[in-house]
């Protein structure tokens, strides 16, 4: 069969689980597309519009496997100020000036994804996206907080209707309306709904999701009164206005203000509040994804462009990833695009068949949903999880928090980044570390050879700046490859960076391949969060790493514990015993670290970093070395793979040794020593067969130890384990030599 007929099999064997699993989706996407349209003081059939015409678009022309699009959260504020700046006071008005603003921002999103600007939510520092997030959240809570109680009048800045809340609920008190007190009980109900329907432990509730029961509970509520013959106590004020019909009540864009300063302010703040919305949306959703898939950002970017711009044109608000509707998608089983379609089409068929029961909506229910997501996304525990990352975190958050209170969102996450740059230009203490390697190719990637394994090694600094450079290299490799990450070059790496590679560390173990990160064992931390900042420490405070350690030495420590041996992270200046290897004879090595020994000392690994020249030539070295004590003097030796150091071995007086019977072993290898008949003895069959059946090593013997190497630089704990178990049976097989 072919991969085509296969793949078309395949599609038509998952329908039924995509169309359940759109049906559920739908059920959600309603009253938030309603919600989300109604707190952008925009007409509720716009955000089913977006839903709408997003799921088609995007379900066809995207990147992504099992996304859903619609009106996102993170646009409510922008799109509310658009809509009250613009229309002067005339939130029609508004609203017709605000769907223009929403087709060029679709356009700029598809150009965005012309030039491969996927990767631009990684330029954002992590904490102030944090900060960003909680000032949307706020800014929801805020104005639906109010609406929620039965107030739809209330007008005014986020920080202003903050305040006003206490005032709200008093008021209900004063000012004794029964319809208003009706809404604030409805209101009041489905945020309990809202907060305790996840305690509610009954899978047939769960089949309709919360916002569901919501709709159907006050609606239910409505027909109560129809069926005793009394008047519905709410007026058309505190309900859901759905047009007598959809399809011919269309509204469309206003472009007459298309040069004003405001405008322009207003399509660029959609297009980049939209674009980080959704491509973070993207990101998250591939780690939920049980097939394993990396989405095409770029891909999807167009499409969510087309889709919003074609939105903008019929009256929808602008179509962004979703990330909640996306989860609930994957948890009930979807397994590609079509779910996102069938989604859109059931929202179609809800709209045509029940405009009535629309219309029977009380805006306190819907209000009371978004004030549970503003809630989520403002709670004070994502400031605590951003505390323990670093106390830097929380003025980064703070920062962008505050000044998108009291100005706006591009205000606010252009203030997040300037507070990160200056912090980080504090922390380091130099301007110049920045400035003079932003633009210098930092990163070095090779797959090297003998292992298969694929080497990538960063200098100078890995922060939100250069991100991006970092991750083109690991979106190039295959997932199931193994990677090894080296910061051993790289002076400061913020939380954003380390952050960010977690979610590749998880993309490659789902796909059976690896990432490990090495390098970081000489970098301090201000807190034990593995995504804090790392910085490197000076020699005479390296002590201090152990308080916090880093993945690789945890990872050491706890293999110390199960070969029963011992670990030290804290460096040692004790290294004469290195001069007695021709290795070491013209390298300075001031220090060795993260020391990995048995009871008697016998077999030593540690982290070392040398010197090889001086002044400009001099150039920093960092290696693992397994040194073993012998129980027999040996002849002294040193082997390595042929050609690789015959310079260095020939300048010391040695020459290149030959086995005979073994012209495979003498082509591959460079044998030298002082004492040749010596060394030819010691060389068995079996140690010959055991050395042409293993990786390379740089072996040297300086008669009562052993120096075994393999690369220059640090090793990965994988490549620890191999060294070590080469090193055994190397000492094995040198002991009976000598005892033959």
């Amino acid at each position: 069969m072919t991969a085509k007929k296969q793949n078309n099999s395949n599609f038509i064997a998952t329908l039924p689980k995509n169309l359940f699993s759109g049906f559920v989706v739908s059920l959600i996407a309603l009253p938030l597309g309603l919600g989300l349209a109604l707190a952008s003081e925009a007409p509720p059939i716009s955000g089913i519009i977006a839903a709408v015409v997003g799921g088609i678009v995007v379900s066809i022309l995207g990147g992504s496997n099992v996304t859903i699009t619609g009106p996102g959260n993170g646009l409510v504020i922008v799109l509310l100020g658009a809509i009250t700046t613009l229309g002067g006071g005339d939130l029609y008005a508004g609203y017709l000036f605000t769907l223009a603003a929403i087709v060029f921002s679709g356009i700029l999103m598809l150009l965005l994804g012309f030039l491969k600007m996927g990767r631009l939510a990684d330029f954002f520092p992590a904490s102030a996206i944090e900060g960003m997030l909680a000032a949307i959240g706020l800014g929801i809570l805020a104005k639906q907080f109010h609406i929620m109680i039965g107030h739809n009048n209330e007008h005014g800045s986020i920080i202003h209707l903050l305040l006003q809340i206490p005032e709200g609920i008093m008021g209900l008190y004063q000012n004794y309306h029964i319809e208003e007190l009706i809404a604030a009980a409805i209101g009041v109900i489905a945020l309990l709904i809202m907060a305790n329907y996840s305690k509610i432990r009954n899978k047939y509730l769960h089949l309709i999701p919360a916002p569901m029961w919501i709709l159907i509970l006050s609606v239910g509520f409505s027909y109560i009164f129809v069926s005793l013959g009394l008047p519905y106590p709410l007026q058309e004020e505190f309900l859901v206005n759905i047009p007598e019909n959809v399809l011919s009540n269309l509204a469309f864009p206003d472009f007459s203000k298309a040069l004003d300063i405001d405008f322009i302010t207003t399509v660029f703040a959609i297009t980049l509040i939209a674009s980080i919305e959704s491509l973070l949306s993207i990101k998250a959703v591939d780690k939920l994804d049980p097939e394993r898939r990396r989405s095409n950002v770029n891909k999807d970017l167009k499409a969510l462009g087309l889709a919003t711009s074609l939105s903008g044109l019929v009256g929808g608000l602008n179509v962004v990833t979703v990330i909640a509707r996306s989860s609930v998608n994957v948890n009930n089983g979807a397994t590609n695009r079509s779910a996102n379609i069938f989604h859109a089409l059931f929202l179609v068929v809800f709209v045509l068949l029940f405009q009535d029961q629309l219309r029977r909506i009380p805006l306190a229910a819907l209000a009371a949903i978004l004030v549970f997501t503003g809630y989520k996304l403002a709670t004070p525990k994502n400031l605590q999880k951003v505390a323990r990352i670093g106390k830097e975190q929380i003025v980064i958050f703070l920062a962008t928090l505050l000044t998108t209170l009291f100005t706006n969102l591009i205000s606010g996450i252009a203030m997040g980044i300037l507070v990160t740059f200056i912090i980080h230009v504090i922390l380091n203490r130099s301007l110049s570390l920045f400035i003079n390697h932003l633009t210098k190719p930092n990163i070095l990637m090779f797959k090297e050879k003998d292992a298969g394994n694929y080497y990538i090694s960063v200098k100078y600094f890995a922060t939100f700046l250069n991100f991006y450079k970092l991750k083109n290299k690991l979106d190039i490799i295959p997932e199931n490859e193994n990677v090894i990450l080296d910061f051993s070059l790289c002076s400061f790496v913020d939380h954003t960076v380390m952050e960010g590679l977690e979610n590749y560390v998880d993309t490659f173990t789902k796909k059976e391949g690896s990432i490990e990160i090495i390098g970081l064992d000489k970098h301090g931390a201000d807190s034990k969060h593995p995504f804090a900042i790392r910085k490197i420490l000076p020699i005479n405070k390296l002590g201090s790493i152990e308080k916090y350690f880093t993945k690789r030495q945890r990872l050491l420590k706890t293999m110390a514990k199960e070969y029963q041996w011992s670990y030290e992270p804290k460096r040692s200046d004790k290294t004469k015993f290195l001069n007695k290897f021709i290795f070491f004879k013209n390298r300075r090595v001031p220090y060795y670290y993260n020391s990995f020994y048995d009871n008697t000392k016998t077999f030593h690994l540690f982290d070392v970093e040398f010197n090889e020249g001086e002044f400009i030539a001099k150039e920093v070295v960092k290696t693992t070395i397994l040194h073993i004590k012998l129980k027999h003097k040996i002849p002294v030796f040193s082997l390595d793979k042929e050609g690789l150091l015959d310079f260095v071995y020939g300048m010391a007086g040695f020459k290149d040794i030959e086995l005979e019977n073994h012209q495979d072993f003498n082509k591959r290898f460079f044998l030298s020593g002082e004492h040749t008949k010596d060394i030819q003895n010691l060389f068995t069959n079996e140690l010959i067969l055991f050395l042409e059946s293993n990786p390379y090593y740089h072996i040297e013997t300086n008669g009562d130890s052993i120096l075994i190497l393999k690369k220059e630089r640090l090793l990965s704990v994988k490549e620890i384990k191999a060294m070590l178990y080469f090193g055994k049976q190397l000492n094995q097989l040198l002991c009976e030599s000598v005892s033959v």
